[in-house]
């Protein structure tokens, strides 16, 4: 069997698993193999489940007729992916940047979905297996496809440019993220930057943030297109001012944080068309879920769930907004940030010290990073995890209060208020 045949069947369903839990009658199982599992041992259960054929890369699990042997599955599914998207007439956003990633392109899709059929990365879908399958949920009918592609480490952008070939790309923002992978600040911005050198190479656009000196410097030479800087916000939660035409649209998300995001959804809707009033209909109907910047109401009690993730950057950020909220109570239950290597310590102190100059009137420290930070900043309450921390009950004494709960997503700050 050749890709070409292997592709024929692929287009009779446009559906691929990995899981075989998930797998729809007719589609194509990938036995992706990880440190502690071993897809291709499963392929007498992916071909019950329905599977149309298994590609596999131990010639032990041969099915003749039912399995297509490569050397290495993972590096296949990327290039089936590739072989996808070269024939695909769909449009294609790529979006990475250390914050905002998620809410930019959710916020993106909900503005193009108004007038195009669009697809795009579920949840955060956004590595070296999660593009290759966004790629492969594309159908002939989606207009506009929008993929979110993250990072942890050096030339990772690259390579998944190679694979999903964007047309027009946006990076959120460059902020302190996985030091450990980078190296440096200075590898982060390299990394996120080679979006704008593939555009460059096939003179795709980029969506620039005109605020930001950084991308303005690395995209000059590409063909771009600014965002406009005639949108403002008024208030700790981003309400939006369209300055053009005196709109006002009132969001749903809470953040000063978040008003670039919107920003940058209310600038590509209108590059590709979609109308203004659209546009706000979208943005206003649009709720944030996932844990990120989610509002939770409890009694008295108005908790700001961003416990999807966190860095220095979205830290400080998240800080500053709960400090800018008119509030008769506020308090913030932070958790360690992870993959910071050397940096960890000092970041940890970095945070520390803003919390010192925050409006905040109590704070809650978790983890083994936070610990380090005790002697220094001792007027702080700290807690080894977030079990000790729920064993406490101390939440059950907050009322009249606003709370921010974040931290990095093996913290599970969500548990919280489960």
């Amino acid at each position: 069997m050749s890709i070409k045949e292997l592709y024929k069947i692929y287009c009779d369903t446009y559906s691929v698993s990995t899981d075989t839990r998930t797998i729809e009658k007719g589609s194509i199982f990938f036995a992706l193999k990880g440190d502690n599992f071993n897809g291709n041992k499963f392929v007498s259960k992916a071909l019950e489940q329905g599977a149309a054929i298994v590609v596999i890369d131990e010639k032990e699990y041969f099915v003749k007729g039912k399995t297509f042997l490569v050397e290495n599955v993972l590096l296949f599914l990327q290039k089936f992916a590739n072989y996808h998207r070269k024939l695909s007439k769909t449009t294609f956003i790529g979006i990475t940047g250390t914050n905002g990633k998620t809410t930019s392109k959710e916020l993106l899709h909900q503005v193009l979905s108004e007038k195009y059929r669009v697809i795009s990365t579920k949840g955060n879908f956004n590595n070296h297996i999660g593009v290759p399958l966004t790629l492969l949920s594309v159908r002939p009918e989606h207009d506009i496809a929008i993929v979110e592609m993250g990072a942890n480490h050096q030339n990772e952008i690259a390579e998944l440019c190679k694979i999903s070939l964007p047309d027009f790309g946006y990076i959120t923002n460059f902020g302190k993220a996985h030091l450990e992978g980078f190296g440096s600040f200075e590898g982060i911005v390299k990394t996120k930057t080679e979006l704008y050198k593939y555009l460059l190479s096939i003179g795709g656009i980029c969506f620039i943030n005109p605020d930001d000196e950084i991308q303005l410097e690395k995209s000059k030479n590409n063909k771009r297109h600014l965002i406009s800087d005639k949108i403002f916000y008024e208030g700790a939660n981003p309400f939006v001012y369209v300055n053009n035409d005196g709109m006002l649209i009132k969001t749903n998300l809470i953040g000063n944080y978040n008003f670039q995001n919107i920003r940058f959804a209310i600038s590509v809707g209108e590059y590709f068309g979609v109308s203004k009033n659209k546009i706000k209909d979208a943005l206003e109907s649009f709720v944030s879920n996932n844990n990120r910047s989610q509002i939770v109401i409890k009694d008295t009690v108005t908790i700001i769930l961003d416990a999807y993730n966190a860095n220095p950057t979205s830290m400080k950020a998240a800080i500053s907004n709960i400090s800018d909220l008119d509030s008769e109570y506020k308090i913030a239950i932070l958790g360690d940030m992870f993959e910071l290597g050397e940096y960890s310590l000092d970041e940890h102190k970095y945070i520390a010290d803003e919390l010192l100059k925050a409006k905040v009137d109590e704070v809650f420290l978790i983890g083994e990073e936070f610990d380090k930070v005790r002697n220094s900043h001792n007027n702080f309450t700290y807690f080894s995890n977030v079990t000790d921390f729920i064993d406490s009950k101390i939440f059950d004494n907050f009322s009249n209060s606003t709370i921010l709960i974040k931290g990095s997503r093996g913290m599970k700050m969500e548990d919280i208020i489960k």
